[in-house]
């Protein structure tokens, strides 16, 4: 290593933001278990005016340089629906990269200096930015590699930011399973008791109406997630944004809706492992991979299937509907993900440590957790 000291600045442009997303692939140029993320993607997600997560947070983004050479980024953030919705003077940083310890910890000192600055009291993070993107930090499951939407870390990221005075504020799990052949009699009794009541209707999303079922399945979910620890609610701009990301990956055998007396009261939203089908992209859309990758989803074959949300209207919560209700649309969907899509097997999460209710769904028959992934806190 250098004896050149680290220095910290801040992104100022579009080259330097070129920079900031570019470094992943400095850092993971080794790693097999790594999946080059869509760089028009992570390009959207820190730029103001495309992202609507910018309509009620603020953030700077900062590259960690030694003598020229890029050796880490980070983002600090402040989110005002954070600070209305977990805890007054909570501050978020996020993005987090580093090539070695001391390029780690000097951006998360720069970080918690400029949370200072903003009135924070505490840190928290890694959040890339939200809740709703990639929290958290990946602690366990480092040797498989992530399904779509899911983050990926390097093992030593843990003891660094353990040795800048953080500690465990929550962990979130995702659960993998065989779903090619599974069965269970108590889940089949659930299931079959359900298909005999006629007041329950579970039904595929209508690719129709696709912009009112995204916003029908995004407000279940802020009324289902609501109570949860780190909620903090979609705005309207971002559930018609999160729509628009989400539709040329939507599939109504995937995608279920139940209703109870013709009202729709949960959702089950699945997706094929689009990490599988642009992988060997680079993080380039163009000039060929733009084809490529729509030519791949229009009969997309995957071997995994992620559930990335799920939910359930809030005053179902902890009745035996709930599970009648979830376990319906879970075998609805492996049915046909099974045989439309090749999968044989399946990701539920990610899910809080201590979610009891989904964690009782998640653990189906064969399931074992695949990938914990840590958030971290520090008083300021």
């Amino acid at each position: 290593m250098s004896s050149a000291p680290v220095t910290i600045r801040k992104v100022e442009g579009k080259a330097d933001r070129k920079r900031f997303v570019d470094f992943a692939w400095e850092v993971y140029k080794d790693d097999p278990a790594w999946v080059p993320p869509l760089k028009d993607e992570v390009m959207g997600l820190i730029t103001p005016g495309k992202n609507p997560w910018f309509g009620h947070a603020r953030a700077d983004f900062f590259l960690a340089e030694r003598a020229g050479k890029l050796v880490g980024r980070i983002s600090a953030q402040v989110d005002s629906l954070v600070l209305e919705h977990m805890e007054p003077g909570l501050g978020n940083w996020g993005m987090f990269e580093a090539l070695d310890e001391e390029a780690a910890l000097a951006l998360i000192r720069h970080t918690e200096q400029w949370l200072r600055e903003a009135g924070m009291t505490k840190a928290m993070g890694p959040m890339s930015l939200s809740v709703w993107d990639e929290p958290g930090l990946e602690i366990e499951g480092f040797q498989q590699a992530p399904t779509a939407m899911m983050g990926h870390h390097r093992p030593a990221y843990k003891g660094w930011i353990e040795k800048a005075g953080y500690a465990k504020a929550k962990d979130l799990v995702t659960y993998y399973l065989d779903i090619s052949d599974w069965r269970d009699p108590k889940i089949n009794r659930l299931i079959e008791s359900g298909e005999r009541n006629p007041r329950i209707n579970i039904r595929k999303v209508d690719v129709k109406r696709f912009d009112e079922e995204a916003a029908l399945i995004l407000n279940l979910l802020n009324d289902a997630w609501s109570d949860n620890w780190g909620f903090v609610p979609l705005t309207p701009a971002e559930i018609a944004y999160a729509g628009k990301k989400l539709k040329p990956i939507i599939y109504p055998e995937l995608v279920r809706i139940a209703e109870v007396d013709g009202e729709a009261v949960a959702f089950m939203l699945t997706i094929p492992d689009i990490n599988e089908l642009t992988r060997d992209l680079n993080g380039e859309l163009f000039p060929f991979g733009f084809a490529k990758l729509l030519w791949r989803l229009r009969k997309p074959r995957v071997t995994r299937l992620r559930v990335p949300l799920m939910g359930v209207a809030k005053r179902f919560q902890s009745s035996r509907l709930a599970s009648v209700l979830a376990f319906m649309m879970i075998e609805y969907t492996r049915r046909d993900g099974t045989r439309k899509f090749g999968a044989t097997h399946g990701e539920f999460g990610w899910i809080l440590e201590d979610n009891k209710g989904m964690l009782s769904i998640a653990q189906l028959p064969g399931a074992s957790v695949n990938h914990r992934y840590r958030i971290f806190e520090k008083a300021l």
